[in-house]
């Protein structure tokens, strides 16, 4: 079920952002997932978080758990692709909001040339900096949990883990493992 929010004046967003990832990105179709399983319903995050109303809101949303969650974050980002759009909306929001929240992202594989990195978004972190791991869908949680061991092996003090939905099928004990999760949205919100 939704999260329930600790500033309940922003139910009517968290209201409309289901709204749009249930018009724009839930499909009711056998699809095979990044973990290899196949499913017979599909979330692409992706098509909500890259328009404006959705970045808006989801940066919004994710602002309001962090400050209440985790509140000494001083950074967030996540696994590229899907992460990308939910730190920028992220960090953009935090701004506006006076608390600014750096971001950073992090590569499926080390950049092949220049620094050779993993994350990108470095000379605004420091060691021992509390962040916060974004991700769009919990499924097994093997995303989160690669985007979380990079982040620790770049000396990153990984605090929560904070996903637009969870899809209920393991993925949160698995993460869990490593540091809580908190998800605005669960399965049970789409397939009610």
């Amino acid at each position: 079920m939704a999260l329930s929010l600790e500033n309940p004046a922003l139910l009517p967003q968290q209201a409309r952002l289901l709204e749009l990832l249930t018009k724009l990105s839930f499909q009711k179709r056998e699809v095979v997932l990044s973990s290899g399983k196949t499913s017979n319903f599909y979330i692409d995050c992706k098509q909500t978080s890259l328009t404006a109303e959705g970045h808006f809101l989801i940066g919004q949303l994710f602002c309001s758990v962090i400050a209440s969650r985790a509140a000494k974050a001083e950074a967030i980002g996540g696994l590229t692709l899907g992460a990308d759009p939910l730190a920028s909306a992220t960090a953009t929001m935090s701004f506006l909001g006076g608390h600014p929240l750096a971001a950073f992202l992090i590569r499926k594989d080390a950049k092949g040339h220049g620094t050779e990195q993993f994350l990108e978004g470095m000379s605004n972190l420091r060691t021992g900096m509390p962040v916060v791991i974004l991700e769009d869908v919990v499924t097994t949680g093997a995303s989160t949990i690669k985007a979380i061991e990079r982040a620790r092996a770049a000396e990153l003090d990984v605090i929560m883990a904070l996903a637009l939905v969870d899809r209920d099928e393991g993925g949160r004990e698995a993460v869990e493992a490593h540091t809580p999760l908190v998800s605005l949205f669960t399965r049970h919100d789409f397939l009610a």
